[in-house]
């Protein structure tokens, strides 16, 4: 009797197997990408673009949460504390994964803290003015500004953002001075330059391109070593005479520190089918966003290009004293 009920039991959990197995298997609900900026802006359009794509790769719904606040530093926070299972990850980008560690008293270490995913595009800022400004190309802009000393006025989305620390790297290299006015995004600032209310902004391409196609602003330059595949027009900084002044707001997707390591290597290998998708490089060509090389779409390539900015910009936002208000 004990010998039939033992083999009884012993073929009910064989049984139950499957069933456990398949419960096991990542994902088997709804993924949450937190985005740690408002609805609308470049950040959550990206968001948006990818995770659709991902959650066709997965087989699941990849869920926007959009968590605001202190540059992205209340989001960030929440991921760091995360439970680790592959179902809150994040997209973080130059600021909030690079400039915020050398702005904020973080409560996460922007390192130690987070499993790197997947580099997943490069966005280059353009150097852009008011449409009734003199200058036509960059040089005469420096000039102008050199003639004119502490007069001009850059917009920027407040201190220790990257169109501030963008504007104190280029009065680094060029030795002109101007004034920086903070406005509550880059949406406000952008239409205060097409009003003509302040001179210049260094603004993500994503933001501006299409104001620059329209005509309701100028743009002298891009800050990176190749043209945009979206504004071929519209020179490199090499070519506009202001060499190596690269800056970029490149995004990535992290997700909380110790997920393990076959959910990052399938969240990243969904990510790769979803930047290879025809539709979605079409989307980023339209946003002014490049993906990068296969090869720098692990989390690896994440990890070191993340580490290389972080000493890079570091220094630069220290000197400058700038911090959060």
């Amino acid at each position: 009797m004990k010998r039939r009920n033992f083999i009884k039991l012993a073929i009910g959990s064989a049984s139950m197997w499957p069933i456990l197995a398949r419960a096991d298997v990542y994902p088997s609900r709804t993924i949450t990408l937190i985005v740690p900026f408002a609805a609308g802006g470049p950040t959550d359009v990206i968001a948006r673009v990818v995770a659709e794509r991902m959650g066709e790769a997965l087989g699941q719904t990849v869920l926007i949460e959009n968590v605001t606040g202190a540059s992205g530093s209340i989001a960030g926070t929440k991921v760091a504390r995360a439970t680790p299972d592959g179902y809150t990850i994040t997209i973080g980008h130059w600021g909030t994964h690079v400039l915020n560690g050398a702005i904020y008293d973080l409560k996460y270490d922007l390192l130690k803290d987070f499993e790197p995913v997947a580099l997943i595009a490069n966005g280059p800022q353009l150097i852009i003015a008011r449409p009734t400004l003199p200058p036509t190309d960059l040089k005469q802009f420096i000039a102008w500004l050199k003639e004119n000393p502490n007069k001009a006025t850059a917009g920027t989305a407040g201190p220790g953002t990257g169109a501030h620390v963008a504007g104190i790297f280029f009065q680094k290299m060029t030795g002109t001075s101007f004034s920086f006015v903070p406005y509550r995004g880059a949406g406000p600032a952008l239409n205060d330059l097409m009003a003509g209310h302040i001179d210049l902004m260094f603004d993500q391409a994503s933001n501006s391109l299409a104001q620059v196609r329209g005509g309701t602003v100028k743009a002298f330059a891009v800050t990176a070593p190749t043209r945009l595949a979206s504004a071929p027009d519209i020179p490199t900084v090499d070519e506009a005479g202001l060499p190596g002044l690269y800056i970029a707001y490149w995004h990535g997707i992290w997700a909380p520190k110790n997920t393990p390591g076959d959910i990052v290597a399938k969240l990243n290998g969904a990510i790769v089918k979803a930047l290879a998708d025809p539709n979605l490089r079409q989307r980023f060509l339209e946003l002014g966003q490049e993906i990068p090389p296969l090869d720098k779409q692990s989390p690896a390539a994440l990890r070191s290009h993340q580490e290389a900015e972080i000493q890079k910009w570091w220094p630069i936002v220290k000197a400058a004293n700038i911090r959060a208000e």
